[in-house]
């Protein structure tokens, strides 16, 4: 009975951890890491008792930054001039960045520290520090020997961040405690509890917790009872229930410490690693349960000799940052092209110049999950086209919709003055259907009309999907339209108040069997030109055709060469396509804005990923004599 109740518990605790974890955050989530950054101490000399970084792009292959040299001072920081063992970890706000290192250099004794490190930064440059001395910080420590291998992790049951380290009394074990953090991450609330005793009551150090699915995993490291790594699971982390698992975890019979567990980005897989210190070297295992580990060495390589560290996901920004600040290494390939525009996976991009603010703004479909089953929009604003800023989430169909929850795709959007004051039409996928919402600025909020806009195809349609908006306004005219298809493509007549249609307008327009999706229609001298992506937008050859026409409902003529942009397979470019069209306000000159698969690994993803692991980019469209439109080359 009481394992039946213990398992109840530990899924109730998985499915609520996994309602947790579907929100977004304002910051970065693993679809958007494009690398890892790796923080360690290289020895035992004072001048090797120090934090310094690596970076990767694959979890396998690191470089040392700044040479190989500390990043950060240890005498600015410390009480004895080094420090050992860092940890980092990424706040849930996805923008802050916790370290936390022993404050210690062995030169004085293995039994000469009594303190930890806290470090803050919001840019892995810059760092604020305090230090924590828990033998004069706490009354009855008298008899404290040592303070080791501080980490820290963030605990949902308290919305708080626990900084858990091993600490030996006496002639006593080793016992991992635990303190919270303040707010400020500058000390420690409250006096410290033991976290972890194992059953044998004999010592644990150097502990390490992963959260796999609302389950806390803890490696930890045994002394005294055969050296090695175990671990312990819980799915509350203070109540002191630990189930404590049969054997060890590392894959050698050398002497190990530092065990640190990562999970590889965008996968089911995680890096158990830990510090085979008589060797002089670290050992690099896989698992996709956290029980059973395959040692990958092979795939394996530095170009340092790291003791006790961890490592952490970080994104395309980020690795920028800290490159310009401490160099490139050789041998590391940096995604930092002028394309993508955006950080992260992001696709179907709607553009647009406002009036009011005087800004770009692009709406894209979020990407990167699974199957295309994305729930929230974003926009990114600039006022260069070049420097992004995420203005957030604008529209979440799970909180904001009440229509549909899932396939949050391909929006597109218009600006209107209406009464003096600008007004925001916001059309969007969900649930294959599109609906409209509407706001006063172009970063939002906006509110949705509370139904579909349009549920329907033309009459005569079969098959195809109603998804892909685009949204035009006649310069001629002044009428509004809508268009839309997968596999037809349909426009109807917008009504005065841009969230109805006159149903009598409603209309297929002829096009080529090129016709996949992703339709946008713009106006230039004297023409009105249709582009639509082909094929499927898996496929590295998905690309961007087009028509024109003397109307904004057709008949459309299809030039013979009319390919906008493709593929360019010597960039290891790939699938090109569904675009919006901007024109530079007052000039005659206009952007194309499209997604393509992501760069360079998206193509060989297994089974079609590349097609929701998509990237923005925009390049130059220029114009022949004649009207018709050159082919686009798309650029890194």
């Amino acid at each position: 009975m009481r394992k039946t109740r213990k398992i109840a518990t530990l899924l109730f605790s998985m499915l609520a951890f996994l309602a947790f974890s579907q929100d977004y955050k304002s910051g970065p989530t693993e679809k958007d890491f494009a690398g890892y950054l790796f923080t360690y101490f290289k020895g035992n000399d004072v001048k090797d008792e120090a934090i310094c970084f690596a970076i990767s792009r694959d979890g396998y292959n690191y470089k040392a930054l700044n040479g190989n040299n500390p990043v950060i001072d240890s005498k600015q920081i410390s009480s004895t001039g080094g420090v050992r063992d860092p940890h980092i970890l990424r706040a849930e706000d996805g923008k802050t960045f916790y370290m936390v290192a022993t404050d210690m250099t062995s030169s004085k004794g293995w039994d000469s520290n009594r303190a930890m490190v806290l470090l803050k930064s919001t840019d892995l440059i810059n760092w604020s520090s305090s230090i924590i001395n828990i033998q004069t910080k706490y009354p009855d420590q008298e008899n404290l020997k040592r303070v080791w291998a501080p980490q820290t992790i963030f605990d949902p049951s308290v919305s708080k961040y626990m900084i858990y380290w091993s600490m030996q009394h006496g002639n006593g074990p080793d016992i991992i405690y635990y303190a919270y953090a303040n707010k400020d991450f500058t000390d420690l609330e409250g006096n410290p509890k033991p976290l972890f005793i194992p059953q044998n009551g004999k010592s644990c150090i150097d502990g390490d917790i992963i959260n796999k699915n609302g389950i806390f995993h803890l490696f930890y490291k045994t002394e005294g009872q055969g050296n090695g790594i175990r671990l312990a699971l819980t799915d509350s982390l203070t109540s002191g229930k630990w189930i404590e698992q049969p054997g060890y975890k590392q894959q050698t019979r050398e002497a190990v410490e530092g065990s640190s567990v990562f999970k590889l980005n965008n996968s089911d897989s995680y890096i158990l690693m830990y510090d085979m210190y008589m060797k002089g070297k670290y050992q690099f295992c896989e698992s996709c349960d956290l029980d059973v580990f395959k040692v990958v060495d092979q795939q394996i390589s530095m170009d340092f000799h790291p003791r006790h560290g961890t490592i952490i996901p970080v994104t395309r920004r980020e690795l920028k940052v800290l490159t310009e600040k401490w160099g490139l290494p050789a041998g590391i390939e940096l995604p930092t092209d002028n394309n993508p525009v955006l950080e992260g996976y992001y696709a179907d991009p709607e553009v647009l110049y406002s009036e009011k603010t005087k800004k770009y703004y692009i709406y894209p479909t979020s990407d990167g999950f699974d199957g295309w089953s994305g729930y929230y929009f974003k926009t990114f604003s600039s006022a260069n086209l070049k420097d992004w800023k995420d203005e957030g989430v604008i529209l979440d169909l799970k909180k904001d919709v009440t229509w549909a929850n899932r396939n949050a795709w391909a929006p597109c959007i218009i600006e209107k003055k209406v009464k003096g004051k600008y007004k925001y039409y916001y059309y969007f996928c969900g649930a294959q259907k599109i609906g409209v919402a509407v706001a006063d600025d172009p970063a939002g909020p906006f509110t949705d009309s509370g139904k579909p806009l349009i549920d329907f195809k033309p009459e005569g349609v079969k098959g195809g999907q109603e998804i892909d908006p685009d949204v035009f306004t006649d310069p001629k005219s002044g009428k509004s339209y809508l268009y839309w298809g997968n596999g037809y493509m349909a426009a109807v007549e917008l009504n005065k108040d841009m969230v109805s249609v006159n149903k009598s307008t409603l209309k297929a327009i002829a096009v080529d069997n090129t016709f996949r999706e992703g339709i946008y229609v713009f106006y230039r001298q004297g023409k009105y030109y249709f582009l639509w992506s082909e094929d499927d937008t898996r496929s590295p050859n998905y690309r961007v055709r087009y028509g024109y026409s003397d109307s904004p409902v057709g008949p459309i003529t299809i030039p013979k060469n009319n390919i906008v942009i493709q593929k360019d397979e010597s960039k290891g470019i790939y699938g090109a396509g569904h675009n919006s069209i901007l024109q530079i306000p007052g000039k005659d000159e206009w952007r194309i804005v499209y997604h393509r698969i992501s760069r360079p690994n998206g193509i060989k993803m297994p089974d079609g990923a590349g097609g929701f692991h998509r990237e923005v980019c925009i390049d130059t469209l220029e114009f022949n004599a004649d009207g018709t439109i050159k082919e686009v080359k798309p650029t890194l």
